[in-house]
């Protein structure tokens, strides 16, 4: 038990070793999303809600928003205009965060240096953190940090439970593509099926997580 992970992981951290960097972004997106920052633009893709740019003043707000992880940071920076998820993971901006992000984490002995995948004990860790925290049927009761934490460690799944026409209309989730159907909408050929999911990915938005 040498190898156990001491070190507290953030929701995109934990997503990096689960899924890599997309997944790592699906939770920047989420994170975004949750805190009002993003809104679907075109069909699977995100764009920031916000229009113009904030006023500077001298003056100290009486509520202040604490910062955003640098991830989140990078990934609203490239949301001026809509994206897609696949496209911001390969933003140059981005990719320097997710790379600042792999720093700490190679350091903890959770990613193996050259190629950076996770280690045994981080694997090991995700493994465990996914039985601690199962997936959840519903978003009641849930913190705005459990919901990310679900999306970090159960990917599709999560994203379907708590976030489902979010994810679709941003593109982190396939949309239903029914095969060959009928003139009523059944699959021809009397099945019952017809609906699969691909791996697509693609940016998503919507503002302040009332999916």
């Amino acid at each position: 038990m040498g190898d156990a992970v001491t070190v507290p992981l953030e929701p995109h951290e934990i997503a990096l070793l689960r899924g890599g960097p997309r997944a790592a972004v699906t939770v920047a997106v989420v994170g975004l999303y949750l805190r009002g920052e993003v809104e679907p633009g075109r069909p699977g893709t995100t764009r920031t809600t916000r229009t113009t740019e904030p006023v500077v003043t001298d003056a100290v707000p009486a509520h202040s928003s604490p910062p955003l992880p640098p991830l989140e940071s990078a990934v609203r920076a490239c949301l001026d205009e809509p994206r897609a998820p696949r496209k911001l993971a390969k933003r140059s901006d981005v990719q320097l965060a997710v790379a600042l992000m792999r720093v700490p984490l190679a350091t903890a002995g959770l990613l193996r240096y050259p190629m950076l995948g996770p280690t045994r004990a981080a694997r090991r860790h995700v493994r465990d953190l996914q039985r601690q925290h199962p997936l959840p049927t519903s978003r009641r009761g849930l913190t705005d940090h459990d919901k990310l934490l679900a999306v970090a460690l159960h990917g599709e799944a999560a994203l379907r439970a708590l976030f489902p026409r979010f994810a679709l209309r941003a593109g982190l989730l396939a949309r239903a593509e029914v095969a060959d159907k009928g003139f009523h909408g059944r699959p021809r050929g009397g099945g019952t099926g017809g609906v699969s999911y691909s791996s697509y990915y693609s940016c998503g938005g919507g503002g302040g997580g009332s999916d």
